[in-house]
């Protein structure tokens, strides 16, 4: 086998970087993700079906992203609309193997602590306490 880069930080700032703008309860979603990926892929995917608007549009391109991500490696990740042929997907170790799952996991949980990282970034400086007028660094 050989190295195959997947440029999981350029995909996370892409992300980051498009809902950079919103307000702070959509941008900070991805510390949300990043706990959700402990519960497994099919909690990963439903929370899109639980939130409305921005929020739930950053977690449908998150996975959209990492189906994208998976795809290059030749793993094909079920990519479905219904929460029932969904959740039967990726449960099913014919469909969606063992292995396949746990690497997809590895790449979400990447995939993640990128975009935590790419969000801190993209935070406005707070000022000091002490009024010195410097940024924290």
């Amino acid at each position: 086998m050989t190295w195959e880069e997947f440029s999981l930080d350029k995909y996370a700032h892409d992300l980051v970087f498009k809902y950079r703008n919103d307000d702070k309860e959509t941008l900070n979603q991805v510390h949300k993700m990043r706990s959700t990926v402990a519960y497994g892929l099919e909690r990963f995917w439903g929370e899109q079906l639980r939130l409305d608007g921005r929020k739930a549009e950053y977690w449908q391109d998150t996975w959209n992203q990492l189906v994208n991500i998976m795809a290059q490696a030749d793993v094909n990740i079920p990519n479905h609309n219904d929460v029932e042929s969904m959740a039967n997907a990726l449960w099913n170790s014919e469909i969606f193997s063992i292995p396949h799952r746990k690497v997809t996991l590895a790449i979400l949980t990447q995939l993640c602590d990128c975009m935590v990282w790419w969000t801190q970034r993209y935070k406005p400086a707070r000022s000091n306490d002490n009024n010195l007028g410097e940024d924290d660094e």
